[in-house]
C-alpha cells in the first residue's frame, strides 16, 4: 500500500543546541487512521511542522503521497489539510469567509468554492452560523471552522493536531462521528490527543514518541498487546489499556 507520510532519519536540532527529534522514521499508509502520541514537548508538533513546511528539519527526508517535502513542497502541500492547535482565523471574518478564502489560495473559483464551503459548515453544524462572525462561535464551534477550512480544497490527508482540546463531549462525538465517515471513505487523517480513549476508538495505527525518539510504532492491537497489568496493586486506579501502554513507555526512567 503507498504511504500518505513518509518519514525517514528526521532529525531536527535548533540553534540553541536542543534536540527535538533523533532519527525519526515513521510510514502512514494511505487511507489510515493513525495517532501520533507522546507528552508535552515530545516532538509531535515538531514532526507535523516539518511535515507540513512549517518548521525546517536539520536532516532526513519526507514524502507527502511520494513528493518530497524539499524537492516539490507547492505539490506536497496540496495533499494536506492541517488543523493546528491554536485557533488561527480572523474573528472578524464570516465563517463562510473564513473557508472561501481558504479555497482561493488552491486556485479554487469562488462558484466552486461557495458551495462547497457551505455544505462542509453543515455537515459540521456550522449552517446557522456561517454568516455571523467568528467571534460569536464557541470553543468546540471554532475548532469545527477550523477542519471545515482545512478541508475545503479535499486534500487527501488531514492533520488534526489536538483537535478537541477544550471541545466538551457531544461535540467531541459528533465530530469525530464526522472524520470516522471521512477516513472510511478513503481520507487518511493523522490525530495528535491527550485524550488517549479517543485515539483507542478511532485509530488503526499508533505510534508512541518520547524525547524525540518513537518508542513504540504498531497497530493499534499490537500496542495493546503491549499491557501488563501484573505488577499493579490492587485497588489502584487504572486506565484503558493505551493509557497504561503509553505511561509505561513514557514514564522517567
Amino acid at each position: 500500500m503507498a504511504s500518505a507520510l513518509s518519514i525517514k532519519d528526521l532529525k531536527k536540532t535548533y540553534g540553541n543546541g536542543v534536540t527535538a527529534l533523533g532519527s525519526v522514521s515513521l510510514e502512514i499508509p494511505e487511507g489510515d487512521f493513525f495517532a501520533l502520541l507522546g507528552p508535552n514537548g515530545a516532538g509531535k508538533t515538531t514532526i507535523i511542522g516539518i511535515s507540513t513546511g512549517l518548521v525546517n528539519k536539520t536532516s532526513g527526508t519526507v514524502e507527502v503521497f511520494g513528493h518530497d517535502i524539499d524537492k516539490e513542497p507547492e505539490v506536497a502541500k496540496t495533499f494536506i489539510g492541517l488543523v493546528g492547535q491554536e485557533i488561527n482565523f480572523n474573528p472578524f471574518e464570516k465563517p463562510i469567509d473564513i473557508v472561501t478564502n481558504q479555497a482561493g489560495y488552491y486556485g479554487i473559483p469562488r462558484h466552486v468554492a461557495i458551495p462547497r464551503a457551505e455544505e462542509l459548515l453543515n455537515d459540521l453544524g456550522l449552517g446557522d452560523k456561517m454568516h455571523g462572525t467568528a467571534m460569536q462561535l464557541s470553543g468546540g464551534m471554532k475548532r469545527r471552522l477550523m477542519i471545515a477550512r482545512a478541508l475545503v480544497h479535499r486534500p487527501k490527508f488531514l492533520i488534526l493536531d489536538e483537535p478537541t482540546a477544550g471541545v466538551d463531549v457531544e461535540l467531541r462525538r459528533s465530530m469525530w462521528d464526522y472524520l470516522t465517515k471521512l477516513s472510511k471513505g478513503g481520507l487518511t487523517v493523522l490525530l495528535t490527543t491527550h485524550y488517549l480513549e479517543e485515539a483507542e476508538q478511532l485509530a488503526k495505527h499508533v505510534a508512541i514518541i518520547n524525547k524525540g525518539q518513537i518508542v513504540a510504532n504498531g497497530s493499534m492491537n499490537e500496542i495493546l498487546a503491549m499491557h501488563d497489568d501484573k505488577g499493579q496493586a490492587a485497588g489502584s486506579y487504572r486506565g484503558s489499556k493505551l493509557e497504561e501502554v503509553f505511561l509505561d513507555l513514557t514514564k522517567e526512567k
